[in-house]
C-alpha cells in the first residue's frame, strides 16, 4: 500500500499579479519554466515537448510513485505541481479579479471554490493553465512530468492541447484514500468547520457531522473507519477532516468519468493502474517500459 506525503516546492511562494483577462502576461515560474500567452525568443511551448501527466485524486499514490521514479533511474524534470500552479495561475488570478489582495489559501473547500470559478471561465481548468507553460529551448529536458490532472474536462482539454503528452492514471478505492491521508500527516490536508467536543463519540458518520459520507462508503467501510477512532488509532477530528477532503473531491472529480475520458480522447497515450494491487516499484518499472518501448 502506498503511504503518500507531499511537500510543496519553494516555487509556491512566487510573487506576481495579472488582471482577469484572456491574456496572460509572460512570467517566470521556476528555472527554465515560465507561463504566459506572449513569450520572448528562446522559449518553446510545453505542447511541443515530451510530457508525462499523472492523473488521479488525492491519496491514490502519485507522490509515492514520483519518489520511486526518482530512485528508479528514469530521467525526468518535475514541473511545479498542481498545488503550485493552482496558487500561481488560478487562485491568485481569481483573487485579483475579486479585488482582493493575493494571499495563500490553505482551506481545501475555499480552494475548490476558486478552482471551480476558474473552470467556469476556462473549461479546461488546470489543463488550460498547464497549456500556457513554456520551457527554456536552450536546455530542454528529455521528459517533463506534471502532477497532475483530475477531472474529465481536464483530460479532454489536455488530450487536444498537449499532443506530446502521455497520461498515467493512478486509482484507489475511496476508503484506501482516507486511510492513506490519515497516515501521511500532510499539513495541506485540512479543512475548516469542525471542532469536536470532548463528549463526541464515533457512532456513525451522521453523528460526526458528515452524513453524506455514508452514501460514499459501504457499511463495512464505515465501521472500519469508526473502529480506528474507537481504538485510538486516529482522532475524530482527523477522520472528519480526511472524509471531508475525499467528499469534496468527489463533488468535483469522478474517477470513473476521468477514466472514460482517457479511453475516449487519448487511448493510445494512456496507462491506468490500480495502486492497491500494484506496488510502487512495479508501477515504476511498467511505466518506464511503456514510455520507452
Amino acid at each position: 500500500m502506498y503511504n503518500e506525503r507531499h511537500d510543496s516546492p519553494a516555487s509556491a511562494h512566487l510573487a506576481y499579479g495579472f488582471a482577469m483577462t484572456n491574456s496572460l502576461p509572460f512570467m517566470p515560474l521556476a528555472p527554465g519554466l515560465a507561463a504566459g500567452d506572449a513569450t520572448p525568443a528562446g522559449w518553446q511551448p510545453l505542447t511541443a515537448v515530451r510530457l508525462l501527466i499523472l492523473v488521479g485524486v488525492t491519496g491514490v499514490g502519485k507522490s509515492t510513485l514520483l519518489r520511486e521514479l526518482d530512485g528508479h533511474g528514469l530521467p525526468f524534470t518535475l514541473l511545479p505541481d498542481r498545488r503550485v500552479l493552482t496558487d500561481a495561475l488560478i487562485i491568485r488570478q481569481m483573487q485579483v479579479a475579486d479585488g482582493l489582495p493575493p494571499i495563500p489559501v490553505t482551506d481545501r473547500k475555499l480552494r475548490f471554490d476558486y478552482t471551480r470559478r476558474y473552470r467556469d471561465r476556462y473549461p479546461g481548468g488546470m489543463a488550460a493553465a498547464l497549456a500556457r507553460l513554456w520551457v527554456d529551448a536552450a536546455a530542454p529536458a528529455d521528459l517533463y512530468v506534471f502532477d497532475g490532472l483530475r477531472g474529465a474536462n481536464e483530460i479532454e482539454f489536455a488530450a487536444q492541447a498537449l499532443p506530446q503528452a502521455r497520461f498515467l492514471m493512478l486509482d484507489a478505492p475511496d476508503a484506501v484514500r482516507v486511510q492513506r491521508l490519515l497516515g501521511r500527516g500532510d499539513a495541506f490536508d485540512r479543512v475548516q468547520g469542525y471542532v469536536p467536543a470532548d463528549h463526541d463519540q464515533a457512532v456513525d458518520f451522521a453523528r460526526l457531522g458528515v452524513p453524506e459520507a455514508a452514501a460514499l462508503f459501504t457499511r463495512d467501510e464505515e465501521a472500519m473507519m469508526l473502529g480506528w477512532v474507537a481504538r485510538g488509532a486516529v482522532t475524530v477530528a482527523d477522520l472528519v477532516a480526511k472524509l471531508k477532503i475525499v467528499l469534496e473531491e468527489r463533488r468535483h472529480y469522478d474517477p470513473a468519468a476521468t477514466q472514460t475520458a482517457l479511453r475516449d480522447h487519448a487511448p493510445a497515450r494512456s496507462l491506468i493502474v490500480d495502486t492497491v494491487t500494484h506496488a510502487p516499484r512495479d508501477v515504476a518499472g511498467r511505466l518506464s517500459a511503456w514510455l520507452y518501448r
